[in-house]
Parts: structure tokens; sequence; C-alpha cells
């Protein structure tokens, strides 16, 4: 570890000893520390550029680029030091471009690539779910579906909590009047580049003085003739400054220096193109690259794009093939069970999720998915063993303790409930505390206590007035106190929200049907049947207002 105080002492670049003589009582010559770096360095007579790289393989970057900064003062032109500070900077401001983002209303309202208007269930994200399941997964009236109308996943992955895109008016202007203050529901406005923007435009604000290399200014002709330095420039300009046109313009000089027959070029062109929003034209070079060298990162990539662009048949394909070549990447398994996932594939999601499980007994991902996976077919048990694992992990947060007080309850092992609700609260940010009063009030409503249902789903709506089963909860119970217009009321905000919820479609139906008025009941209950045609109570209900209509 770095010392905390400097003690001033010299620092030798050089083979030599230290500053003292050879013998017992020598006088210190006073030349020696004329042209002596200045003691800015954690470790007194260790190499500062050997102190930095140790820092940089730590992950210390910081500490990496305080040293760099200091070294290139006195030498600005020690390329060795100015590669080590670039990489040092890159990595500060690194996403992991394999992952899926959150698409921002930007490429929603503006994306010009065609996507089938009407297309057949288990062929397209926005599909509508057939009954069952694509493959006799659980049914929407067992597990809750998110506001794009796929099932809930038991893990919060990069590009699920936006749901899919729009596709009609309505979604659309509920998207837009979407509440932008909780973090765990808003759509982000903004389009896909902007998270690369803002991270990139941070670090740039940190270095003293403004940017470490001036991207306008570079001669990239001059690092294109030398491609250690030209990757590393690349990476910078592409992940620290975001500049993309730039890093664009020196990916293609690179790829013309090297005769198009470097893959590790191409892979980089179609990483500025996806972020440029030409997906075509990233899948081209993804696909050069991959004739040239397999690698796991490309078919990801590529797996990618095809998941941006609504083809998860294609992306299926793109992943078996990726698994044929490298038998032991999980996360190809896991980009694999995600597809299956989004097409309401169960089945064959949880065989993937279980292969992962069998080669990283540690993944996270796989171990939620196949607990919520047993919950919500009724197996409480197991899915608490796959918790209390994550537990063991080390994994602590408001969600894990608001899935195992469920499961706790549901099998009936009460003395363990309150405590891990009250964990839950405790950890729980402004972005899930409102899933976790929910998930209280139905707590209350398995132990009949009334009061203490409505007033958790009134805090739920508090922390989160976009949750939408908690309106419809609560307009039940409004209903059995009597109050028809609050229920009503609370129906229609809940059907506002979640279109694709069938409870409060079909409860407002009932409601009107009650009430006389026929055609707006048989309206709602099309509705509901539309979000979940297998609902009994949907279908008897049309029944009689098909019979009181003929």
């Amino acid at each position: 570890m770095a010392a905390g105080k400097h003690k001033g002492s010299k620092s030798n670049s050089g083979g030599g000893g230290g500053g003292g003589g050879s013998g017992g009582g020598g006088r210190r010559r006073a030349s020696s520390t004329k042209n002596a770096l200045p003691p800015l360095f954690d470790k007194p007579g260790m190499d500062p550029l050997f102190l930095a790289q140790s820092y940089f393989q730590r992950r210390r970057f910081d500490d990496c680029i305080r040293i760099c900064s200091k070294v290139l003062e006195r030498n600005p032109v020690d390329q060795a030091v100015w590669f080590l500070k670039t990489r040092a900077l890159t990595q500060l401001a690194y996403i992991d471009d394999t992952e899926m983002e959150d698409e921002g209303l930007a490429e929603m309202l503006m994306d010009d690539n065609a996507i089938a208007a009407v297309a057949r269930p288990g062929t397209s994200f926005t599909a509508p779910l057939a009954s069952g399941g694509a493959g006799g997964g659980p049914t929407p009236g067992v597990r809750p579906t998110s506001q794009s109308g796929r099932p809930s996943s038991g893990f919060a992955k990069p590009g699920s909590s936006s749901g899919a895109r729009p596709t009609s008016a309505q979604s659309r202007d509920s998207a837009l009047l979407q509440n932008r203050t909780n973090l765990g529901t808003a759509r982000p406005v903004t389009s896909t580049s902007g998270r690369f923007v803002r991270l990139g435009t941070a670090s740039l604000i940190s270095e003293p003085g403004g940017p470490f290399i001036n991207v306008a200014k570079v001669n990239l002709a001059k690092y294109v003739a030398r491609p250690s330095l030209a990757k590393v420039l690349f990476e910078y300009i592409l992940h620290s400054t975001s500049n993309v046109r730039r890093a664009l313009e020196l990916a293609a000089m690179a790829t013309e220096a090297a005769g198009f027959k470097d893959w590790w070029w191409k892979v980089q062109l179609g990483k500025t193109y996806y972020q440029l929003g030409l997906y075509r034209d990233a899948e081209k070079q993804y696909k050069s690259a991959l004739r040239m060298q397999e690698t796991v990162d490309t078919y990801l990539l590529l797996g990618k794009i095809y998941i941006r662009i609504n083809q998860p048949l294609v992306a299926l394909k793109n992943y078996t093939r990726g698994l044929e070549s490298f038998p032991t990447a999980t996360s190809l398994m896991l980009g694999k069970a995600r597809v299956f996932e989004g097409v309401n594939d169960v089945p064959n999601a949880i065989a993937q999720y279980k292969s992962s499980l069998l080669l990283d007994s540690s993944s996270v991902e796989s171990i939620a998915c196949l607990g919520s996976h047993y919950y919500y077919t009724d197996q409480p048990e197991i899915a608490l063993r796959y918790y209390r694992r994550l537990l063991q992990m080390g994994v602590m947060n408001a969600e894990l303790f608001c899935n195992l007080g469920l499961c706790c309850f549901y099998a009936q092992q009460y003395d363990m409930v309150i405590t891990c609700f009250e964990r839950a609260l405790a950890l729980a940010s402004d972005g899930t505390i409102g899933d976790v009063w929910y998930n209280i009030g139905q707590m209350a409503l398995g132990i009949g206590d009334l009061n203490l249902a409505r007033q958790s789903f009134l805090l739920a709506l508090t922390h989160n007035p976009q949750h939408a089963e908690a309106y419809n909860n609560l307009a039940v119970l409004e209903l059995r106190k009597g109050e028809l217009e609050a229920a009503r009321a609370n129906l229609r905000s809940a059907a506002r929200i979640n279109e694709h919820l069938h409870e409060p479609q079909f409860n407002l139906a009932l409601l009107s049907y009650r009430r006389g008025d026929f055609q707006s009941s048989f309206m709602q209950v099309s509705a509901a049947l539309i979000n979940y045609p297998g609902h009994r109570e949907s279908q008897t209900l049309r029944k009689l207002l098909q019979q009181d209509f003929m």
C-alpha cells in the first residue's frame, strides 16, 4: 500500500543506490539532487514507471494517473508513460459494450429500421404473448409482466428496465408522460450515446487544465503508422472523450493501413457504427471480423445488434454458432437465455441458465433467474435455496431480502418474514422502496390484515406513483369498503400506466357490467383478453355480454 505521507527523500531514476556515501560517514554530494525528480512519489527509491504500472495492474487508476502526470511534467515525450496514462484514463471511463443498454426515446421514435407490424409469437420481442407463453411458460396470471408486456425477469439487466420500444400511440404517450424522478421506472429520454457522453465529459472535468489529449488536433496519420499507439489512442477517444466520429476516422484509417486484414480494427469499426445507429454496417464489420478470428466478444456484439433490430431468432442462431466454437462460454449461454426469456420461451431459458450454472457456480444472474422461476412456479422452498446462496455469496440488497421474505412467507417460515422485510426497507433506495412496500401489502393480504395492506399500497404509491399493480390492489380494497368512484379512478390509473396488465381491465369491465354499461364492459374485457387470452373470468364475462348483445 502507498504511504500516507512522503518523507522528502530522494528518488533515483538511475541504477545507483541511495543518496548516502559508500562509507560509514560519507558526506552527501549536493549535485546529486539537482536534476532528480521531486519527492512526489509513494515509494522513494522505486522507479516511478514501475510503481505506476503496479497501480494500474491493481486497478488503482487514480494513483497511476497521478504518478504518470508528474513524470510527464518533467519529460513530456516519454512514450511509455504516455501509453500507461492513456490506458488508465480509458479504464476509468470504460463501459462493457457487450451488454445491452436502455433504449432512449430518440431511438424509439426516430428509428428508421423496418420492423413487422404484426409479427408471429416468438419471432419478435414486441409480439403479443401467446396463451401459456411461447414455450409453455407461466401465464400472466401467475407471473407479472413488465410495461412492455414481457414476463418480469429475475435479474435486472441493462436494457430490461425500460422495456420494449413503444408499439402504439398510447404507449408512446405513456412513455413521454412517465415520472422522471423515479430511477427505477423512468425511461431514458436521451439517446443511447448519452451515457457515454456524460461519463466521458466527467472524466475530462477531473483532468486539471483540460483534457490529456486534444483529440481535435491529433495527427491521426502519425499514430496509424504505429499500431500499438493507435489502438490505445482509439480506446481513449471512444471511451474517455466519447468522440465517436473521430474514433471512426481513426479506425477507418487503421483498417486501410492494415490492408483490411486486421480483425481487431474491424470490431472497433463495428462499435463506432453501432453507436452511430448504423446497425447493418456494424453487422458487416462483425461478420468480417469473425471470418478472420472468432472471439466470444464479437459474437456477443453481433447478438447485441440483432436484439436491437428486434430479430431474436437470428440472435439465437448467432449465439448457437458461437457456442459451437466456445462451448464453455457462459456469457453466450446467458445471451441465449435472455433472448428466450424475452420471447417468453421460459423452459428453454431455464435450461440455458442451468447449463451456465454448471460451468460457473457463482453466476449471480443464473441463480437469481432460477430462483425467480421456481418462485413463480409455486416452489418457494427451492427458490429460497437459490436466494440463500446469493446471500452466502455476499449479495446484500433490498431486492434479495424482499424475495427472501416472500419465499419464507409462502413456504410458511413465518419467523423470518418480518426480519427480511425490515432488512429490505433498511437497504431500499428510492427506486426500490415502492416495490418493497407493495410486497408487504401482498403479505398483509395473505394474513387478512386489510388495514396494513391498504397502508402499504398507499406507501408504495407515495414512493412510486407509476406502480400499476399497487393501484389495482388498492382499488380492490376500496371496492370492499364500497368506494366505487375511488376504485374506478385507481383502476383507470393502473390501466393507463401499464396497458399490458389484464387485472385492471377485467376489474373495470366487471364494474361497468354491474353498473349496466355493457358497451364499456365489452371493450374493457376484450382488452383484458388481448393481454391474457386464457383468463377464464374474462372469457365468462364476455360470453355473458355477447348473450346480452344478441
